[in-house]
């Protein structure tokens, strides 16, 4: 019997591209998926920085909401880090058939739970008044934390392709308490879909212990996994083929009502 399987639209994180999503694309399009990788604004190789500097997170919610309006039917929105928040965002405004989240970052009023989450937010103060900027990926931050468990050969890709992201993005995102805007405000009660949620054990920027507060904030409508010995780009490490594997297999039972369990907490 053949089935006719949601539309997926996969968002990047923060100094990426839709190139990210490249491996996910690949396999989740060979299992019948009509796969959508968008790259969010000035984020292609020498975009115009100092338009990319003043755009919200809002900004970037919008232009995916454009996107979604013209797919024309509810869609899995599986997002990585800044992306993962992005989909939360979107869901809450009714926008997402399912949500898959990647190492998410926390929306308003989640707390860090370490302090290498408190020491990076306030490293950023180092360059000034950073949320008027274009930030530059710091090779030594994603080499150390975020593409740490990369072969040497995809690392090095990765690395090359990165780009600037939104100093006020980023701003909204990890200095939320004094974002007046509340940009990254995400009413958990009208996320009303089904939702799965990977954090890495090895995960220092997204660290497990915030990743498991996010997914407490949907009770009931959230299973919460954590991916051993995975750290902060689980799209590519090793070990990413049984991620998605697993991601697919919970996409088919909940689009077949095989399996009602998909939606309970598990958080």
């Amino acid at each position: 019997m053949n089935i006719s399987r949601p539309p997926v639209v996969m968002i990047h994180g923060a100094f990426c591209g839709g190139w990210a999503f490249e491996p996910w694309r690949e396999l989740f399009e060979a299992r019948g998926h009509r796969v959508f990788t968008p790259t969010l604004r000035h984020h292609e190789a020498n975009a115009a920085h100092e338009e990319l500097a003043a755009l919200s997170l809002t900004d970037y919610a919008a232009d995916l909401e454009t996107l979604l309006r013209e797919i024309g039917e509810p869609a899995v929105l599986i997002g990585h880090s800044m992306g993962g928040l992005l989909a939360q965002m979107l869901a809450a405004r009714g926008h997402a058939a399912a949500l898959v989240l990647l190492a998410p970052s926390a929306p308003w009023g989640v707390l860090p739970s370490t302090p290498f989450e408190l020491m990076s937010a306030q490293a950023l103060y180092l360059a000034g008044d950073f949320w008027r900027q274009a930030l530059r990926p710091e090779r030594w931050i994603a080499s150390a934390h975020a593409l740490d468990r990369l072969d040497p050969k995809t690392h090095d890709a990765v690395l090359a392709k990165m780009v600037p992201e939104s100093g006020l993005a980023t701003f909204e995102i990890l200095h939320w308490a004094f974002d007046m805007k509340r940009a990254s405000a995400v009413d958990a009660r009208a996320v009303t879909c089904p939702i799965l949620c990977f954090a890495g054990t090895a995960d220092r920027i997204n660290p497990p212990a915030t990743v498991r507060r996010i997914a407490k904030r949907y009770r009931g409508r959230v299973q919460y996994r954590e991916l051993t010995g995975f750290s902060h780009w689980p799209m590519a490490e090793p070990g990413w083929e049984k991620v998605a594997e697993h991601t697919l297999f919970w996409l088919d039972r909940l689009h077949t009502g095989a399996d009602e369990s998909v939606s309970g907490d598990e958080a």
